[in-house]
């Protein structure tokens, strides 16, 4: 099986950097793979239509290259998708949407194999990443136990508990979900707001405190400073479809006034 580069990273507290893509195309992965700059790429598959075919074939694209691969899963069904994607060769989790400290014991149950030390809930299957065996092996078992497990802090309630969820271990990255806070304590749209930038800074000092790495998602480089000043090291840079719409309206304008004189 590929190493987890990813995991590798986290393990040796190494600064990571990756990008998200909504697009299932596998071209669009090794366009970013062709860089030679990312540490992995984040599959944003809460947001993107896809089909099991296409998550074999992403995890194909990136495996050209040097780097690994994550899914951002729905609430639900959160262990049918982590697991499913995990066969096809994603080596870490994002999941959403958890709320207390119970969804969040599950989750990590569902990336971890079912062995008496890892306590997980993830059994054997012939699925891609064991081609071309039935898995089960202590290899099999090994990936799954250093599969990436990321979870959004995303609502009050995972907030209110965040020390308790911490504690659990086996938590390898967390990422500040602000839309979701905010519509939480029914503020949709405020996320920029003090209060909830404070909320914020608590999350990640919190759980760096804990040990556990934050991860910071930027859309431009110079994001990047106030998330570093916090100890973060980690970071996710731009949305495939947010630089394309970028890219045609601002250049889109431009040559619209230059059609119209000026």
């Amino acid at each position: 099986m590929k190493k987890n580069r990813l995991k590798e990273k986290l393990n040796s507290d190494t600064p990571t950097l990756a990008t998200h893509l909504h697009n299932i195309w596998p071209s669009v992965v090794e366009v970013v793979g062709h860089t030679g700059i990312f540490d992995y790429v984040e599959f944003v598959a809460e947001y993107a239509p896809f089909d099991l075919n296409s998550l074999d074939n992403f995890c194909r694209a990136v495996e050209l290259f040097d780097m690994s691969a994550i899914i951002k899963v729905d609430q639900q069904p959160r262990q049918f998708m982590a697991q499913r994607s995990i066969g096809s060769g994603f080596q870490g989790v994002l999941f959403s949407d958890c709320r207390t400290v119970e969804d969040v014991r599950e989750c990590i149950e569902a990336v971890r194999p079912e062995t008496p030390d890892a306590g997980g809930t993830h059994g054997v299957a012939t699925r891609r990443i064991t081609y071309m065996n039935y898995g089960g092996s202590a290899e099999y078992a090994k990936a799954l136990d250093e599969t990436v497990v990321a979870l959004m802090i995303e609502k009050k309630s995972a907030v209110d508990h965040l020390d308790e969820i911490l504690s659990l271990g086996k938590i390898d990255m967390i990422q500040w979900g602000p839309a979701d806070y905010s519509m939480s304590i029914g503020r949709p749209g405020e996320w920029n707001q003090p209060d909830i930038k404070a909320v914020e800074r608590k999350v990640i000092e919190s759980s760096l405190k804990q040990g556990v790495p934050a991860r910071a998602e930027i859309e431009s480089v110079d994001q990047a400073k106030y998330y570093l000043d916090m100890g973060v090291r980690h970071f996710a840079l731009g949305t495939d479809v947010n630089i394309l719409f970028n890219w045609l309206k601002g250049n889109g304008e431009q040559l619209r006034r230059e059609l119209s004189g000026g």
